[in-house]
């Protein structure tokens, strides 16, 4: 269960993806890009065959899989224990047209771990599923700064249904810079003012001017660096966006 859980949560695979792949659909190569070691994923589900491309997290899960024994079965051992009670039982490694997760029980394992726990539902009430790992995995790129594009891409999904269950709720994906942008002109006016304000010329700039001399106090000052910025800053910068 614990090697399901790291596969799951650094590929991105739905369920139904990761119960049909078998190991000829999954090869470990060398990312050219980072030089990292990644899984290439021959995908097949109910939208037919895509590709992915999972985080280095992984592989380790995945060779662990990959040479585990087949689960021995009970009629072998019972013909084992009775001509020889003594004898090992021959071990068998998955072969390439096995099932990367045969016993196929994951889901109902996952689903009373996390009744154990105490963590069936989220703090919304909607219930966790195997399903959220895949949620985790977009979640974690998106928090990274990895192109929205992409991860629809390699989830074979849409940039729109990412934005809508996903981005939506990571702060991350909000830039400041693109929302709080100003025109060029507002933006001069901004900056001219605040220098006006520090070098003590203008409107509220020489009361400061006067404070740093001692000819006046900080809070007359302070006062006036107030007057400015409501009086001759906000207007002119809020008059070119609503005329706008």
């Amino acid at each position: 269960m614990h090697d399901y859980i790291l596969f799951m949560d650094n590929t991105g695979l739905r369920p139904d993806e990761a119960g049909n792949l078998e190991h000829r659909d999954v090869a470990i190569v060398t990312d050219h890009a980072t030089g990292q070691r990644i899984l290439e994923i021959e995908v097949r589900g109910k939208r037919g065959v895509g590709f992915c491309k999972s985080t280095p997290g992984a592989v380790r899960p995945y060779e662990r899989l990959l040479n585990r024994p087949k689960p021995t079965r009970g009629l072998q051992k019972r013909n084992c224990s009775k001509t020889n009670p003594n004898e090992k039982l021959p071990v068998e490694l998955p072969e390439p047209t096995d099932k990367v997760f045969p016993q196929g029980g994951q889901l109902k394992l996952f689903n009373r771990i996390l009744d154990k726990a105490k963590l069936k539902a989220d703090r919304d009430g909607k219930p966790r599923t195997a399903y959220s790992l895949r949620h985790t995995y977009i979640c974690l790129r998106l928090m990274e700064g990895a192109d929205i594009y992409q991860i629809a891409k390699n989830c074979r999904t849409s940039v729109e249904m990412i934005e809508k269950h996903y981005a939506a709720h990571i702060k991350n994906t909000l830039d400041a810079a693109a929302i709080n942008v100003m025109r060029p002109k507002a933006a001069r006016q901004a900056e001219k003012q605040a220098k006006a304000v520090t070098n003590g010329k203008g409107r509220g700039g020489k009361a400061i001017g006067k404070a740093r001399r001692g000819e006046t106090t900080v809070p007359e000052a302070r006062e006036a660096e107030l007057r400015v910025t409501d009086t001759d800053l906000a207007p002119g910068a809020l008059t070119e966006e609503t005329n706008g």
